[in-house]
């Protein structure tokens, strides 16, 4: 009796226990959903209002809104500034970036109206590369805006212009002497082959001098395409027209036999030579039948090019005679132009292909005894600004400028290049040569913009996209800000100097303001003629 009745009052407890649970169930069961109770005539909403929407800063609703942190700004390579809206620091610099997969060509394009810091920036940059083992070389410096920081940075300056200096467009640099140096190590390892008692290693010093061989032959092969470029691009400076083909053919013909006749470096004068003494290979591309009148109708016109570079014509002789300072790529290097008055646009243009032909060609060699193992591998950080002042030379001037930098495609070179706006490409001539134009930003790994006008943005669009937000900062830029008064006088303070939006790709673009140490403020002023000393004299 005892047992039935304690089991009874356990199972009493547990149907009590087991109520509360069961009667939850059902009254979750019974709940409506989101839209009413559904069913015929149970009141179901078909339409549900939207909650109301409020606005607020960070500070205000952060409890209300979690991701108050987005993601941190990028801080690989060299130190730029900080991220103009939320100041966080911000690093960055084309090789770096390309060395970490971020982008995917080592190279920027920078764009920005005169005066807002395009050049303070890539001096930045150069500066910092410099310092992580990255060589600069400015081929082209017209204000002079990098004369200063190679200085001291203890690099070497190579001054060019009427008067000023020699660049021999004909002088092969260091490519004869590395092909020499290539053959050299090709008969070495051959001789060590025939030596050899492992027919392993005796493959493996074969193929090493197969190398070498094949190395040394498209090293010279480049500077002769090279040459042969840079001759027709002064051509079409001077005439503002490219030379027919068969007059490029005359030059090609006669380039080969010039290496073939003399035993050092030719000179644009001995390229007249060789065209006036006609022989049988050019009349062949002469077409003159046989009749030396019909091959001096067609090479006079290409004589009277040349004669211009020779210096009897507008470029002196910078052009005309041997080269004064080879390029040293153990150190940074910049060509200084500032000597050029601006109003010799063409001298210009002419000279900065010059250096950019000069420079490319002598870090191709650079790097080609690298890969033979003749040379310690080293990295170059080139630098192309007025970008826009040779493409607006002439005719096919872009066509000379895509083949310059698409043969700068070696592993270890960084690239940057530096125009105004949109509109220094969009004015060429045809609309071939404007998509060849907009190809360069395109394809560079990263896009740098600074202050801009409205009337770009629809340009910019076509290379780059930018958001909406994106372009109204970039206006904002370009305003020419107030007046307020700075140390007792009045001073225009513009709100876009020194700021700069980074994009790569179709990624949300970085706000930076640029930060420069005291060390560098030195180095960064351009507008030195302007600066007046306390006794009131123009300091120089």
């Amino acid at each position: 009796m005892f047992e039935s009745r304690t089991k009874h009052q356990r199972t009493q407890a547990s149907a009590t226990k087991q109520a509360p649970a069961t009667k939850l169930a059902a009254a979750v069961a019974r709940r409506p959903g989101l839209r009413g109770w559904r069913g015929r005539g149970q009141g179901e909403a078909v339409y549900v209002t939207a909650a109301d929407e409020w606005r607020g800063t960070s500070v205000q609703v952060c409890g209300l809104w979690p991701f108050v942190g987005g993601s941190g700004t990028p801080i690989l390579g060299v130190p730029i500034g900080v991220h103009t809206d939320t100041g966080a620091p911000f690093g960055a610099d084309p090789i770096s970036w390309f060395m970490q997969g971020m982008i995917n060509n080592p190279s920027m394009f920078v764009l920005g109206l005169p005066h807002y810091g395009k050049s303070t920036l890539v001096r930045h940059i150069v500066l910092g590369l410099a310092g992580r083992g990255i060589n600069p070389l400015i081929l082209g410096d017209l204000k002079p805006d990098y004369v200063d920081l190679i200085e001291a940075l203890g690099g070497q300056v190579i001054s060019l212009g009427p008067g000023r200096g020699h660049l021999n467009v004909l002088d092969p640099g260091e490519a004869t002497g590395a092909a020499v140096r290539l053959l050299a190590s090709a008969e070495e390892h051959r001789a060590k082959a025939n030596r050899a008692t492992d027919e392993a290693a005796a493959g493996s010093l074969l193929a090493a001098a197969v190398k070498a061989e094949k190395l040394a032959e498209q090293l010279m092969a480049d500077s002769h395409n090279r040459r042969l470029n840079m001759i027709t691009a002064l051509i079409t400076i001077v005439r503002n027209a490219k030379p027919s083909a068969h007059e490029e053919s005359l030059i090609d013909r006669a380039l080969h036999i010039l290496d073939e006749r003399l035993d050092r470096v030719p000179l644009i004068g001995d390229l007249i030579e060789v065209i006036k003494d006609a022989p049988d290979e050019l009349r062949a591309i002469a077409l003159d039948r046989g009749d030396m009148s019909r091959y001096l109708d067609a090479t006079d016109q290409l004589r009277q090019s040349l004669y211009s570079l020779d210096g009897s014509g507008r470029f002196s002789d910078m052009f005309s005679k041997p080269t004064d300072q080879p390029m040293d790529l153990t150190k940074p290097v910049v060509f200084d132009l500032s000597g050029i008055s601006d109003t010799q646009r063409d001298i210009q243009a002419a000279c900065l292909l010059a250096c950019w032909s000069t420079g490319f060609a002598t870090v191709q060699v650079a790097h080609t005894l690298a890969d033979a193992g003749l040379e310690p591998r080293r990295n170059y950080f080139v630098v192309m600004d007025e970008l826009w002042r040779a493409l607006r030379s002439g005719e096919g001037m872009v066509d000379r400028v895509d083949s310059l930098t698409r043969l700068n495609r070696t592993e270890g070179v960084g690239q940057a290049m530096i125009t105004h706006t949109m509109s220094d490409l969009e004015a060429l001539p045809t609309e071939s040569e404007r998509m060849k134009a907009r190809g360069f930003v395109e394809r560079s790994g990263m896009v740098v913009c600074g202050a801009l006008p409205g009337a770009e943005m629809e340009k910019l669009n076509k290379a780059v996209t930018l958001s909406r937000a994106e372009q109204s900062r970039l206006i904002s830029w370009a305003d020419p800000g107030s007046w307020t008064d700075v140390g007792g006088s009045r001073k225009r303070v513009r709100p876009g100097l020194g700021k700069f939006l980074f994009k790569v790709g179709g990624r949300p673009g970085i706000p930076v303001a640029l930060k420069l140490t005291s060390v560098e403020e030195s180095l960064h002023d351009t507008n030195k003629r302007w600066t007046i000393n306390r006794s009131g004299e123009g300091e120089n």
